[in-house]
């Protein structure tokens, strides 16, 4: 079974015994690490011919953002996503004295314009914004904190382990994207996604990537050294904060409120003109 999700610490953590033979039954796994950029690319090329088989991945964790555009090709897993509280994107300055308004004229540098951080920051910026932001630059989320630093753009949004480190580049946080949407709406904030290819048996895959959550959180030493391996030189201790933040009750099962949610994020922002509408039946397939 082909599988994609990102070098993250949440994602190779979650992945692990997955990706080791260690849960029973599990095909054996072929992964691709790639940023979410990427598999929401693929997922949406996804058109079911022979072509795109070959080249788009079975499994394929993707930004909820992207969900609407693939839900008739893909179903939603219930569990190994990235979802929770105090974990939004943030909005960081140079300048501290920097106030929500003067986004209208500014330049904002964000890691994607198909990200949920992006959805989450436009609907944050419908309200706080008059005038709506002014110029978008996209670059990489590590570039985006020196970006800042520098004097290159006046704003960054920043997503992962930048939540842990923002300070050290001397920048101070706008806005979080995380507290603004649990005031507004009292849920948590969805950020990633799992999905699998309709045609499969998406209620076994459910089950063993919820074992594999299991398995991480009853040995969770196990994965350390796979986690390190991918997490492109970051600190181990930042690579666990990762894990703590990202990993949570939600991971191992998406439940009521997590469902309730996606949907309200995803209506919302259909709402706004931002993705299409979606039938929220079309979410829960398992």
């Amino acid at each position: 079974m082909r599988i994609a999700y990102s070098p993250c610490p949440n994602d190779t953590f979650v992945f692990h015994a997955m990706a080791h033979g260690l849960i029973p039954g599990t095909p054996k796994l072929d992964v691709m690490y790639a940023d979410i950029d990427i598999t929401n690319g693929l997922a949406a090329s996804y058109d079911g011919s022979e072509s795109t088989s070959r080249e788009v991945p079975d499994v394929l964790k993707i930004s909820y953002a992207a969900l609407p555009y693939v839900l008739d090709r893909f179903a939603l897993l219930p569990c190994g996503g990235a979802l929770g509280r105090g974990c939004g994107p943030l909005v960081l300055t140079a300048d501290a004295s920097t106030d929500a308004a003067q986004l209208a004229t500014r330049t904002v540098a964000v890691p994607s314009e198909r990200s949920t951080a992006y959805m989450l920051f436009r609907l944050w910026a419908a309200q706080h914004v008059p005038g709506g932001l002014g110029r978008i630059v996209v670059l990489p989320f590590h570039e985006i904190m020196p970006a800042v630093r520098d004097g290159s753009v006046d704003a960054g949004l920043v997503i992962h382990e930048a939540r842990f480190t923002y300070q050290t580049y001397g920048l101070h946080m706008l806005a979080d994207m995380g507290v603004w949407w649990e005031a507004d709406t009292g849920l948590p904030i969805p950020l990633g996604a799992i999905i699998a290819r309709r045609s499969l048996d998406g209620r076994a895959i459910s089950d063993w990537i919820r074992a594999s959550v299991e398995y991480a959180w009853k040995y969770p030493q196990a994965s350390q050294a796979y986690v390190m391996a991918h997490a492109q030189e970051m600190d181990p201790s930042v690579a666990q904060q990762h894990i703590s933040l990202y990993v949570n009750e939600f991971t191992g099962n998406l439940g009521d409120s997590g469902y309730q949610a996606v949907y309200a994020l995803l209506n919302r922002a259909a709402d706004e003109g931002l993705v299409p509408h979606i039938n929220p039946e079309q979410l829960r397939s398992y």
